[in-house]
């Protein structure tokens, strides 16, 4: 019978994607995957970057910031923003729990700057993802 000490207990993987391009794994050559934290990150993020409609057979998926984007800069953009964002992320994320949202008006480049703080379920410590949106001319 083996002996199981602390150092040689593999941790289960919790939460795991494949990769959005589908790449191999160095070594084994099998589908490279995202674990845990890594692979809920690139979910939120996906999720705020797609716009509602994008995505075929889910007309509802998605969050619609990139409109907002090119609206007068002010005060209530932040708070619908933050709002769009706490929305998707409760409806289509179950993996985490959010914790914060807070986005910041960058005036002079006309973009948002978004600070997300969340945990993993089943994970104590919290995770902050930052993403900046920027319109393109």
């Amino acid at each position: 019978m083996p002996i199981i000490t602390p150092l040689s207990r593999r941790k289960p993987d919790v939460y795991a994607d494949f990769h959005k391009d589908l790449s191999l794994h160095p070594v084994s050559f099998d589908l490279a995957r995202r674990l845990d934290e890594q692979s809920i990150r690139e979910s939120i993020r996906n999720l705020i970057l797609t716009n509602r409609g994008e995505r075929p057979f889910q007309p509802e998926l998605g969050c619609d910031l990139r409109s907002l984007l090119f609206e007068n800069m002010g005060p209530e953009i932040s708070i619908v923003a933050k709002d769009l964002i706490k929305t998707v992320i409760e409806n289509y994320e179950p993996r985490c729990n959010l914790l914060d949202v807070e986005v910041r008006q960058l005036f002079d480049e006309g973009a948002l700057d978004i600070t997300i703080v969340f945990n993993v379920i089943n994970i104590e410590e919290p995770i902050t993802l930052n993403i900046i949106l920027d319109r393109v001319r």
